[in-house]
């Protein structure tokens, strides 16, 4: 019985498999009314094989009553019950009922069935196939094409769009980079804009995330070696806080860009939209793009358009978002904590003279550079530019406009000025401030805020003398400065490589536009100035491999390509090698 009830699960998956792949034929192809009849007819067929999927399920272990995802099956029961309702007696009565006015909540429903039936599917991931890195990179390279695939269907774009810059898109978008060949707002329809809404969505907390975290929710729990490999991905600290990890991961995001979208929404005119969905879409669209670092935007000169601009709200909520995405998950959560503990202490007026170590010295050292970097490059930006790109604002928008373009080339790519009128000295900070880039275990690129912290406070050590870099009481891993520097190393091998090989095949680009470029692609930021979408093919598939390498950074490419060796329990003689 448990085998044919295993096959019945398998076939359901499959089934429902085929459902996504109509969903995505529905929206992705012109459809007549017979053939779209027939998908419809279909999509209910998945739904009640859905059903009958779950209600064996729970037939077959009565413990699946005591889980969290007992309620979510319920509700999606009651929720599929509700649509055959719907379909099968209201939308027989009347001409305008709400399925037929509104067929997406099908295609929804049909898409949270194959969730769950995905869900159930045994998901090893076997370290001695594949380790963590190579996973990794195959999960960005398997969306990335994906991606690609669905944004070359006829109902993604107007007027259609080449293969080449199809994988483009979606390289920048799952890499949250945010360059673009073709613009985004006026090249692709509201199906190819959701594409890559999704793209960025996933590209920046990773396909493995989602997956894993729903096979751990509705199944209860994981294997061994799996908590193991993704306690890499996670970084996490004890195996038992993995998922809970991933669940901090999941809310953090989807809250704050829940929040994000809200103010988005509240703080941009109306009167700029041509209805109250497409204000809701850009709302989400940007609140997305914004924590993720993307810096897509539907609008085709960003938010240097002439209605946006000058909304200085606006501006300071993308601000705080993309702020926010960069810091990484880690961080934010510490910083969460911190915060818990300062209210318990001030609520019980706590007195005691021990201060635990609430704050982790990854995020102090984080914070720190993060706020020392931002307030320099904030007073260099708002001197240099201020009667530059600034002119044209007031006192407060001089302000606001200098803190986005300083914040900004830390990966978030979006622009409220014209980026190639910077003065020549703005534009190297802005080199520098992309390849500093975000910081660790974030939705952002560049070779990290801790990396340059690491290099900065070993010249610090070097001139006082010290054999070690020492910190708020601490000895900092002679791993980690090995990992900093190798970081440092890689991205200046890409880049230089890549300017190489662009100046080569666009001999007429300026070189500091193609250094721009790509400086931009690596850190994943998505500025430019203006050459992106007049580079040759071969170029353009160089800036795909650098925007590639610099999401998932070389050192784990390296990792992934060269086999580890087993730890020898001896070590040669130490020599120290002439450095200058």
């Amino acid at each position: 019985m448990k085998l044919g009830l295993k096959l019945h699960h398998r076939i359901a998956f499959w089934i429902s498999l085929i459902g996504l792949i109509a969903i995505i034929s529905d929206f992705g192809f012109y459809q007549n009314e017979f053939s779209q009849q027939l998908l419809y007819s279909f999509y209910f067929f998945v739904l009640g094989i859905g059903i009958i999927s779950t209600f064996s399920r729970y037939f077959q272990d009565r413990i699946l009553f005591r889980r969290k995802a007992f309620v979510f099956d319920l509700i999606s029961i009651v929720f599929t019950l509700w649509l055959y309702y719907l379909y099968l007696f209201v939308g027989m009565s009347f001409e305008t009922d709400l399925i037929l006015e509104n067929p997406i909540w099908v295609k929804i429903a049909v898409l949270f069935t194959f969730i769950r039936e995905f869900s159930e599917l045994k998901i090893n991931f076997k370290r001695t196939f594949l380790n963590p890195a190579q996973l990794f990179i195959l999960s960005f390279l398997v969306i990335i094409l994906i991606g690609s695939l669905l944004l070359i269907l006829p109902n993604a774009t107007y007027n259609g769009i080449s293969y080449l810059n199809a994988l483009f898109t979606s390289t920048s978008a799952v890499c949250v980079t945010g360059l673009v060949v073709v613009d985004t707002g006026s090249h692709f329809t509201l199906f190819g804009q959701t594409i890559i809404m999704v793209l960025i969505q996933v590209g920046g907390l990773g396909i493995l995330t989602f997956a894993s975290y729903f096979s751990y929710f509705f199944k209860g729990g994981a294997s061994y070696e799996n908590q193991l490999t993704l306690s890499d991905m996670t970084s996490a600290k004890k195996l038992g806080e993995v998922f809970s990890t991933l669940k901090y991961i999941i809310l953090i995001t989807f809250g704050i860009e829940l929040f994000a979208g809200i103010l988005i929404y509240t703080s941009i005119d109306s009167s700029n939209f041509t209805s109250q969905s497409d204000q809701l879409f850009f709302s989400a669209f940007h609140s997305i793009s914004a924590f993720c670092n993307a810096g897509f935007s539907t609008l085709t000169n960003s938010l240097y358009e002439e209605s946006f601009r000058f909304n200085y709200y606006l501006q300071l909520v993308i601000v705080f978002t993309f702020v926010l995405g960069g810091l990484g998950f880690p961080i934010v959560v510490n910083i969460l904590k911190y915060m818990k503990y300062k209210s318990i202490t001030l609520f019980f007026l706590h007195t005691s003279k021990y201060r635990p170590w609430v704050l982790s010295l990854n995020s102090r050292i984080t914070l720190i550079t993060t706020l020392s970097i931002s307030l320099v490059a904030f007073v260099v930006f708002y001197f240099l530019e201020y009667n530059n790109t600034l002119a044209e604002h007031n006192g407060f928008g001089k302000v606001v406009t200098a803190l986005f373009g300083a914040t900004t080339p830390r990966t978030a790519g979006f622009n409220t000025i014209d980026t190639t009128a910077l003065a020549f000295p703005t534009l190297m900070m802005v080199f520098f401030l992309m390849w500093i880039g975000a910081s660790p275990q974030s939705t952002g690129g560049g070779i990290k805020t801790s990396t340059f912290a690491i290099a900065t406070l070993n010249i610090f050590s070097l001139a006082k003398g010290k054999s070690r870099i020492e910190i708020f009481r601490r000895e900092i891993a002679e791993i980690s400065i090995r990992r900093a520097f190798a970081i440092i190393s890689l991205s200046l091998v890409v880049i230089g490589f890549a300017i190489m090989f662009i100046s080569i095949f666009d001999p007429e680009k300026q070189l500091l536009d193609i250094a721009f470029e790509c400086f931009s692609a690596y850190s994943t930021v998505g500025l430019s100035l203006g050459i992106t979408s007049n580079l040759s093919s071969v170029s353009k598939f160089i800036i795909i491999v650098v925007m590639f390498v610099g999401r998932i950074s070389m050192l784990s490419l390296v990792i992934a390509v060269f086999k580890k060796i087993k730890h020898k329990n001896y070590s040669y003689p130490k020599e120290e090698i002439t450095i200058n």
